[in-house]
């Protein structure tokens, strides 16, 4: 598993100190790990390029939802070689053919928005560190955190409209526009490519890109002076740049997602469903 690599030497003030937590856990799409005040999330279906499903927003919204003050720095990994392929297509293809007005898409969109606001409203600061393909879900999941670092070969991508499908997961597009900008947004969303860790980089959707074997060192070199601030200071500072990056967008449509992308899919199965 992915995990910071604070120094055990006790003569340094950033060390943690232990190596075993009871409250490491492995749940049924996450393994989690807490050493000291840092809680390291890792999506762990690494088998399925760790998409994300009904099992793993749930297992998600189980942790962010248990909001420990004593936790300070939440990062957030994955296992193998990918970061995250997206949203489930067989269980979004399960939730039409169950129910073709889409309330099964609905519901999932609903969790989908609160874990996306669970990490942006975190009381600790979320690191997103981020490895090979992030698509999707996965870069709505990776955008939410405060700070971004991802390996030289990690690529971002949105394919939703190559699906038939708007972009409206997460809340997604509103904080990719605040953090990006409305023009490189629009070309590519309507063009689907994908986005180099250097363009990524360029656009600050990521922050930092190193090689791959040392997303780990990169993330602690952000941990450590984290740890030294003053845990209110750094509750308080982060609600007010999370409150000014908010007021920047006046009307957040993304309230609509769910509804959204549960129309949408619901339209495009009805076309496709031979009469």
């Amino acid at each position: 598993m992915n995990t910071p690599l604070l120094s055990d030497d006790p003569d340094d003030p950033d060390a943690l100190h232990d190596p075993e937590d009871p409250d490491d856990r492995i749940l049924k799409t996450l393994r989690t790990r807490r050493r000291g005040p840092v809680l390291t999330v890792e999506l762990n279906v690494p088998e399925r390029g760790n998409v994300v499903d009904e099992a793993m927003l749930d297992d998600l919204l189980s942790v962010l939802d248990d909001q420990d003050p004593s936790v300070r720095v939440l990062v957030l990994t994955a296992a193998g070689q990918d970061f995250c392929l997206g949203g489930d297509r067989e269980e979004f293809a399960g939730h039409l053919a169950q129910d073709p007005t889409g309330n099964g898409i609905r519901v999932s969109g609903v969790k989908a928005r609160r874990v996306c606001d669970a990490l942006t409203s975190h009381p600790a600061v979320t690191i997103a560190r981020v490895q090979g393909r992030a698509v999707g879900a996965g870069f709505a999941l990776a955008l939410a955190c405060d700070l971004r670092v991802g390996a030289d070969t990690a690529t971002f991508r949105l394919p939703e409209l190559a699906l038939g499908l708007p972009t409206a997961w997460g809340g997604l597009l509103p904080r990719l526009i605040s953090e990006v900008g409305a023009a490189s947004v629009r070309e590519f969303i309507l063009t689907g490519r994908p986005l180099t860790a250097q363009e990524a980089l360029g656009l600050s959707v990521l922050q930092r890109v190193v090689p791959e074997d040392a997303l780990d060192a990169a993330v602690d070199k952000w941990a450590r002076p984290l740890l030294r601030r003053s845990p209110p200071a750094v509750r308080v500072t982060k609600t007010l740049l999370n409150s000014l990056t908010a007021s920047t967008r006046l009307a957040d449509a993304s309230v609509l997602d769910p509804e959204l992308m549960a129309a949408v899919a619901s339209e495009v199965h009805h076309m496709r469903t031979p009469r």
